[in-house]
């Protein structure tokens, strides 16, 4: 599932391959990108840099050219060296960018756009995005500022909520809650600023332990199963996400989930760990 360790890894791995070339190829079966392509086309333009701004995944191109994507649910990028095979169908192809020694594609991803800076600073839904967890100056204080905003939610819909804070998605928001022993369906408003404190220093620890480089490949983005609980067993990668009716990892209580908010996204918690 993308978050937004998935997308930074992504956007590294881009910047690596693409990044200061030449697009020698523009393809796209995304109509609105294809008008665009056509009043002024990609080819030959320079891939200027590649960068994650929390979920987004932000491609400049020279000439005031920005390809804005999101992956949400189920949409990747790919690299590949020309001439090898996909790893996925052709079917699922939404754009491919190639240069001289690699191609990305982005497979199901259903959101793309074509941006200007100006245009791109104007997005909603982006140009409101919270501080980035995964950013190199990310501001724990406004955030909780941001958080404080809304006392009214539930902290695990608010770690959700972007505009708050960004890049945390639903396996990293159970997985924070329980580090810190928060229950997640605690409104903002009965946290204290120390617990929202620790909630922020262990989403940037867990988070930026799942961008570390595991390989020594530069062109890598996928680093197998998320890690949280820092154990070597490949089958206890998580504290509590998915892990209903299973026994906690560090009291034995079964694990609970259920589901909250508008957009009813689950939360996965221990009730002895994590009590009201």
């Amino acid at each position: 599932m993308p978050e937004g360790d998935t997308i930074w890894r992504a956007a590294r791995t881009l910047q690596r391959a693409i990044g200061g070339r030449v697009v020698t190829r523009f393809e796209t079966v995304l109509v609105k990108l294809a008008r665009v392509n056509e009043d002024t086309p990609v080819t030959g333009r320079v891939v200027e840099g590649v960068e994650s701004a929390g979920k987004w995944l932000v491609m400049r191109f020279s000439g005031d050219l920005v390809l804005l994507t999101h992956m949400l649910m189920s949409g990747s990028w790919h690299i590949y060296r020309p001439g090898e095979r996909w790893k996925r169908s052709r079917y699922d192809m939404r754009i491919v960018i190639e240069t001289a020694e690699w191609l990305a594609v982005a497979f199901t991803v259903p959101v793309a756009e074509f941006h200007t800076a100006a245009s791109l600073e104007r997005r909603e839904g982006f140009r409101t995005l919270g501080p980035q967890v995964l950013g190199a100056g990310f501001d724990a204080e406004q955030a909780v500022v941001n958080l404080r905003s809304r006392p009214d939610l539930e902290i695990g819909v608010a770690l959700l909520t972007q505009r708050l804070v960004a890049g945390l998605g639903n396996v990293f928001k159970s997985e924070v809650c329980f580090a810190c022993g928060v229950n997640p369906f605690r409104t903002v408003a009965s946290l204290s600023d120390d617990e929202l404190r620790a909630l922020m220093d262990a989403a940037v620890k867990l988070m930026r332990a799942n961008i570390t480089e595991r390989s020594g490949d530069p062109i890598v983005t996928y680093f197998g199963l998320r890690q949280t609980t820092g154990r070597s067993d490949p089958t206890e990668n998580l504290w509590v996400y998915h892990r209903t009716g299973k026994p906690c990892r560090k009291c034995g209580t079964a694990i609970m989930g259920r589901k909250h908010g508008i957009d009813a996204r689950s939360s996965f918690w221990c009730p002895q760990c994590q009590g009201m």
